[in-house]
Formats: C-alpha cells, structure tokens, sequence
C-alpha cells in the first residue's frame, strides 16, 4: 500500500503568549528565536496512521510538505518514525499561499509523484487551525475523501474507517485511492528510535519549485493580524454596610447599563 502524508510545519503551539511576535508589516507571526518549529499535531498523527498501514499491509510511505528550507526538519523527523521518502515544495513563489494554493500546490505535487493508494492529512492545522487544505486536495484531484477519522482499516482495495462525530462515530466503507484527514483518536504518534533517526540520513528528500509545480493563486486577502490587547478595569465599592455596598453596585450596573 503507498501512502502520501501531507505535513506542515508550526510556529510550536507551546510558546508562551508573551514570547509571541507578530509582524505586523508583512502580516505573518515570527517564531521565537529560541524554539524550535514543529509538526502540526494532527499531522503527526497522520503520519502514525500511515506507519500502522505500512506495518499491516507494507508498501511505501512519501512525506509531502511545502514550506522553507526550516521544513526538512519536520520531513526528516517523519523519515525517522519509519517513512521512507520525502518531497519538500520549497520556493519563494509559493510563500503567503492560503488554504486554497496550498491546497493546488499539493495536489500538483501528489499527481507528480505518482501512484498511491491514500493520501493523509491532519484534521485541521496546529497554527490557523482552518481545516480546509485535506477536502481541499481531495476535491482538486477528484477524490472520495473521508474527515476526522480516527481508525482505518483495509482490505481488498477498500477501507472501512471510523469518523469521528459530535455524538459518536460513523462508520465508512471507501474505495481506493481516496483521501482522509486524521483526527487524533488513531493513536499517539511513534518516537523516532536512534537506528530510525540514523537511517533518515539515507532517504531521499526531492526537492521541487515553482518550475516544477505550478503555485496556486490565493483567493483569500489578509488584511491585518495582529495579537489583540485586553485591558480591563477593576474599581472598588466601599461601604458602612453590605446593604449600602450592593445598593451601590447595582446604581453602577444600571448606569453601565448590564441590568
């Protein structure tokens, strides 16, 4: 069975909200100089799903990601957990891409690379958390995609999954090839083992540009980001009595009209 992964590296979701930086200028966060990018969360999970369809069926599994020359990390990362090659969509034309030239860049590089069974996703991105690349590349490609799954099983050229719901979980019987995006329910993503990180070193990572994959045209416009400011103001009502103290807060409440 071969499997695309779809990843994507993150500013990590564990900075704290005071080493947070935005640029104001140019509309885009600034990772934090002392910590390391990350994959996003569901994507590692995604990644863990198509390692258990490797370990049940065999077959091969590709790391797909566009970002900057940061993101070889993320794929090698993917590389040591057990994938076994890696293709990195890096040039400066596909910089500011939304969900949707995302989504066309991948899909432009997923009919590049080949032949594949699925192709797997995150549920949803760790940064802008929009959801929308995986159904993105699905329907650019044409294919039966299922969202939130959480288990997979195959056989005989199928797949039965399990999609995770507000009050349960549905079950779906899909043909290959076909697109998922993976909740987390599918299970903690696997430590790279030393021999698995030494071996990473051996795998191809390809890299393409613009004058391989054509980039997709933004169809969303930013027009601010910013990091919000919250203030707030605390005034005391002091009294002779709690009768008086209440009697006074309740004027207040009704002068700033919330009763």
């Amino acid at each position: 069975m071969n499997v695309i992964v779809c990843v994507k590296q993150i500013i990590d979701p564990e900075t704290p909200a005071a080493d947070f930086k935005v640029d104001a200028e140019a509309k885009r966060a600034v990772p934090p100089k002392d910590r390391s990018m990350v994959i996003s969360d569901y994507d590692a999970n995604a990644m863990e799903a198509a390692l258990k369809l490797k370990d049940a069926y065999g077959g091969k599994v590709t790391v797909l990601s566009l970002g900057g020359d940061s993101a070889r990390k993320v794929i090698m990362n993917c590389l040591a957990m057990g994938g076994d090659e890696g293709v990195l969509l890096n040039d400066p034309a596909f910089d500011d891409s939304d969900s949707f030239a995302t989504a066309y860049a991948l899909a432009e590089a997923i009919k590049k690379v080949g032949e594949y069974d699925l192709i797997l996703c995150g549920r949803q991105e760790g940064d802008w958390d929009a959801g929308q690349v995986g159904s993105g590349i699905a329907e650019l490609l044409g294919l039966p995609s299922v969202t939130t799954v959480g288990k997979i099983d195959a056989n005989d050229g199928k797949a039965t999954v399990e999609r995770m719901v507000a009050d349960g979980r549905d079950v779906v019987e899909i043909g290959f090839p076909a697109l998922f995006t993976i909740s987390s329910e599918v299970g903690e993503p696997r430590f790279a083992s030393l021999k698995g990180i030494m071996g990473a070193k051996k795998k191809p990572i390809t890299y393409w540009g613009s004058q391989d994959i054509t980039p997709g045209q933004a169809r969303n416009k930013m027009l601010k980001l910013f990091i919000p400011v919250h203030e707030g103001k605390c005034e005391f009502i002091e009294a002779d009595t709690p009768e008086e103290a209440g009697a006074d807060l309740a004027a207040k409440l009704r002068e700033a009209k919330v009763i």
